[in-house]
């Protein structure tokens, strides 16, 4: 029997029955294994084709898809961000418009109350002034009416200290000369 088991093995395996080499490079297996090679690689072939591959390829699509919808979706949000920095814009320059228009109104209304009172200041001014200016014209007429009195009775005693008599008459004119100049 162990001859039947030598030729059976062929030129790959020694009368023990042990490989002769590497039994990967014997030639008799060689066909045993090209035939497993095909075998294993049309199996691997189907797997891919009708399992790994439509797989993956949904996954791509998906993530084209997901990719695609997010930028649209980014291309929209960019759009309305925009619309809302214009709607930003506009409403800030009609604020500062606003703005001005009621800075402007509060400026006239002001203006108008500082005329109204500046009117009421210049009236009371010109008043006071009217009263000032008649007390003084007053004031200076009664000092002249009393310089007057006063030189009148100096001149009577100056004349009546140097031995003189003087008329009153004469002595107011020559009073009234003196203060005209």
């Amino acid at each position: 029997m162990a001859t039947e088991t030598t030729e059976a093995a062929g030129a790959c395996v020694d009368a023990g029955g042990s490989a002769l080499g590497m039994p990967q490079l014997c030639a008799d297996w060689m066909s045993n294994q090209v035939f497993w090679l095909v075998v294993t690689l049309v199996a691997i072939f189907f797997v891919m084709t009708r399992i790994a591959l439509p797989r993956i390829g949904a996954v791509l699509a998906e993530r084209s898809g997901t990719i695609t919808n997010d930028l649209a979706a980014a291309e929209e949000l960019k759009n309305k961000a925009t619309e809302a920095e214009a709607a930003y814009e506009k409403a800030l320059v009609d604020a500062r418009a606003e703005a001005a228009k009621i800075v402007a109104e509060a400026k006239a209304e002001i203006q108008a109350e500082l005329d109204v009172e500046l009117q009421k200041a210049d009236a009371e001014i010109a008043a006071k002034t009217a009263e000032s200016e008649a007390a003084i014209a007053e004031i200076r007429d009664g000092a002249v009416k009393s310089v007057t009195a006063v030189a009148k009775d100096t001149a009577k005693a100056l004349v009546a200290s140097m031995g003189g008599t003087a008329d009153a008459k004469t002595i107011t004119a020559a009073v009234n000369a003196r203060m005209k100049g």
